[in-house]
């Protein structure tokens, strides 16, 4: 088994680029600009894109208030831009490149500052589109974009309309997509909607938060009592390598692992890893937000990294007491707010 004997090298394995990646990549020529790069995946996205394609300019934006990795992305050989991108002059000023990686927006404490959420979610994407309409725009979304669906069934497929529960997170994830459509109709440009579900680092994600309370003796809570899951190397790659799949209009694509996963069988699972009874409360919903991703996977391969895989690797990284980012995902919401 893998053992990610630190950070470094959980980072170096995250963003080792596959040949199919660098396949697609050379399909597309120019610069990539990743927008967002300071989130949680962007800085590894970033790293694969670069590792896939050393002599291809990589530029990451982002305010760079973490402390730290503007030098460290620096050191990776990605160039850095600082831009509140909410500030249209600034993002105007941004240099032009042929492929766009979208990363912002805002969800934890949405519920709070609902008028700064649709700022980030809805209005930058509407001038990211217009100023970067000669590009390829590849734009992470959500799940949370869909209604709830049956947790008997595969989940919520790109047919389904994007109408999801109450919460201004979600609603105006369905903003951020309307506002790529809408530059890509009016445009021409080409592009992809990345509905992405609970990409998994060993530092936070859905495992990462079952794990965690498991360990400390605390229950968890399966009222919301499915999810998909996705390794976010396997993730990243794929959004990348959308940027060669890209649709005129942009549409979207669900990314995510295959397999429905039940809350309170991951609970158990990290229970006998750890030698600990798996403390649960609530009771199952009969829907949650769940996706089918087969067309993501007919197009681009199945992710390589299995279910069982990824809860080895959270169980050994809890276990030996490595450092989360201290960003729970609250998947256990079912009313939008976070």
């Amino acid at each position: 088994m893998v053992n990610f004997a630190n950070l470094d090298a959980l980072e170096e394995y995250m963003t080792r680029p596959s040949s199919e990646l660098a396949a697609d990549l050379g399909r597309v020529a120019g610069d990539i600009l990743v927008l967002g790069v300071g989130g949680k995946m962007g800085p590894t996205l970033a790293r694969m894109a670069k590792r896939a394609d050393p002599a291809r300019r990589v530029i990451g934006v982002a305010r760079f208030s973490e402390v730290g990795l503007r030098e460290k992305l620096e050191g990776q050989g990605i160039e850095c831009v600082a831009c509140d991108l909410l500030d249209r002059g600034a993002l105007e000023r941004l240099p032009r490149a042929a492929n766009v990686v979208f990363m912002a927006g805002h969800k934890f404490g949405a519920a709070g500052n609902p008028a700064f959420t649709w700022a980030m979610n809805a209005g930058v994407p509407y001038m990211v589109a217009d100023a970067f309409q000669e590009s390829r725009i590849v734009a992470f979304s959500t799940a949370c974009v869909y209604p709830f669906a049956a947790v008997s069934g595969p989940g919520a497929g790109e047919s389904v309309p994007a109408l999801p529960p109450p919460g201004d997170y979600a609603a105006s994830c369905v903003g951020r997509e309307k506002a790529f459509e809408y530059g890509s109709l009016k445009h021409g440009t080409p592009g992809r909607l990345v509905r992405l579900e609970y990409a998994i680092d060993m530092r936070y994600g859905v495992l990462h938060d079952v794990a965690s309370k498991v360990f400390a003796g605390l229950p968890v809570d399966v009222t919301m009592g499915h999810v998909n899951v996705i390794w976010q190397g396997d993730a990243n790659e794929m959004s990348l390598r959308l940027l060669a799949h890209c649709t005129s209009p942009t549409s979207p694509l669900n990314v995510s692992g295959p397999d429905v996963v039940s809350v309170r069988w991951l609970a158990a699972e990290f229970g006998k890893r750890f030698g600990k009874e798996a403390l649960v409360t609530g009771t199952e919903a009969t829907t949650a937000w769940l996706v089918d991703s087969r067309a993501a996977h007919e197009l681009l391969g199945a992710p390589r990294t299995p279910l069982a895989t990824m809860i080895d690797w959270q169980a050994d990284w809890i276990l030996r007491g490595m450092p989360g980012l201290g960003k729970p995902t609250h998947f256990e919401a079912r009313d939008g707010k976070y």
